[in-house]
């Protein structure tokens, strides 16, 4: 079970929920850190793809920075050639931040998540199943629309006080995909403070630290499973290294992230 976290812990991860689709208010931001509302963000049609740049500082060309609250410290993310291509690298010093796209919404059916990443060290007292140790060195988030109206009411305040907080509203749901340091993969664990986000365990462990995972999820299929219903349609996608609940360091890197349609057999 849960602990009960202070208020303020709380105040941090609803703007958090706010910003993590690239929908949130004040936690979305310009490279040169100002706020700006992001309904002024144009959807996109595809995931802009790292290894299409070359190295260089900055926000990689259709991406978002986002902060999860002004009291953390950012992670820092930058674009370098690593291994013959171009590919996202974070640095996460006690920090937690991210960057996010906002997608032109589309069907989750027949709908496909694939994408690789590396963590190079491990949080070694990170623990996904306890929202004061909740870090990660890598997460990737997919945000769904839905119908709110049907959520129980502590759900709805959850998403009222967020829409204050930010001036944006809160997806209905989010899936998130991490690399968990004591969960099991296929673990599914929800948010220490809202059932709205479910995490995914697809890597685990620190044996396999400096190789690349690929991965390549049912969208659809992983939604049945955390939520018990079908999926609305998806309306943006995240990503986020984290180590400000741990106050420790990794160092991690994310190659190109694809949404790929199947057609039915």
């Amino acid at each position: 079970m849960f602990k009960r976290a202070s208020s303020f812990f709380i105040l941090s991860t609803v703007l958090f929920l706010a910003g993590c689709a690239g929908l949130g208010g004040d936690s979305v931001q310009n490279e040169a850190g100002q706020p700006f509302n992001a309904d002024q963000l144009p959807a996109q049609e595809e995931l802009p793809k790292f290894s299409a740049e070359t190295a260089r500082e900055g926000m990689p060309n259709g991406w978002n920075f986002y902060r999860i609250a002004p009291f953390k410290k950012n992670t820092v993310y930058r674009l370098e050639s690593y291994q013959g291509k171009t590919v996202l690298s974070a640095n996460s010093k006690t920090s937690a931040s991210g960057l996010a796209v906002k997608l032109r919404p589309r069907q989750a059916a027949n709908l496909f998540l694939q994408w690789e990443w590396k963590a190079l060290s491990p949080i070694t007292n990170a623990d996904n199943a306890d929202g004061y140790t909740d870090d990660a060195p890598l997460r990737i988030l997919v945000a769904f629309d839905g119908n709110k109206s049907k959520l129980p009411l502590k759900e709805k305040m959850t998403f009222e006080m967020a829409n204050l907080i930010s001036g944006q509203e809160m997806p209905y749901a989010t899936l998130m995909y991490i690399w968990s340091g004591k969960s099991p993969v296929d673990t599914i664990i929800t948010n220490a403070h809202t059932s709205r986000v479910k995490m995914i365990v697809v890597d685990s462990g620190w044996d396999n630290l400096g190789q690349w995972h690929k991965h390549q999820r049912d969208l659809s299929a992983d939604y049945k499973r955390a939520y018990g219903e079908a999926p609305g349609e998806i309306i943006g996608i995240a990503l986020l290294t984290d180590t400000d609940n741990t106050k420790s360091e990794t160092r991690a890197f994310y190659g190109d992230i694809e949404l790929i349609r199947k057609n039915q057999k």
